[in-house]
């Protein structure tokens, strides 16, 4: 696959790494930092996974289809994670989030395919 073909999910992935940043730092400025902890540490992850699964795609990466699942996986957890607050940041990362675990699937499903 071609970096035109991974762009959908190139972008999904940067929308929810930058929700999910936005997130976390969001989450340092709560009242109840306490019960966010666990939302706060799969912001991390998620942000982080999303910005190496960026650029597995981008370098076109031999290892693209299992990063892309472990992604999805990672990306779902922080979702369900953040549904279970009301912040606007936990409601825009769910979205985000959820949004990038699909195109993630669809991607790492068709290199399978492809390959």
């Amino acid at each position: 696959m071609t970096r035109i073909q991974y762009q959908e999910c190139i972008d999904a992935c940067l929308e929810s790494m930058n929700a999910c940043n936005y997130s976390y730092v969001s989450s340092l400025k709560e009242y109840d930092l306490a019960s966010l902890r666990e939302s706060m540490r799969l912001d991390r992850e998620c942000a982080d996974i999303c910005s190496y699964a960026i650029q597995a795609m981008t370098r076109q990466s031999p290892f693209v289809s299992g990063i892309l699942k472990l992604c999805a996986e990672i990306c779902e957890a922080c979702a369900d994670e953040s549904s279970k607050h009301i912040h606007n940041h936990c409601q825009e990362c769910i979205n985000a989030c959820r949004k990038a675990a699909d195109a993630c699937r669809l991607i790492s499903d068709a290199v399978e395919v492809y390959a």
